[in-house]
């Protein structure tokens, strides 16, 4: 059981570092550094196709690896 969880966690890890970087950056420099979280945060830059496709699929696989790692803590 313990193994099968380890390999699960390790195919989740490398899928979650492949979605982050296919990801494109969403501002650069600076300017984007100071505005880049408002913007977010009040939804102005909107994702669309792609993007939005590797997003969900980074927090899909973001929340499996953390419960991997918790059942896996717990198993062990």
């Amino acid at each position: 059981m313990a193994n099968l969880i380890n390999i699960l966690l390790i195919i989740d890890a490398i899928v979650l570092i492949t979605f982050v970087l296919l990801q494109s950056g969403k501002s650069a420099g600076l300017s984007g550094a100071i505005s880049g979280g408002a913007e977010q945060l009040f939804g102005k830059q909107k994702a669309r196709g792609m993007d939005l496709v590797l997003h969900r699929g980074t927090v899909i696989t973001a929340v499996l690896f953390f419960l991997l790692a918790f059942i896996s803590g717990y198993v062990l």
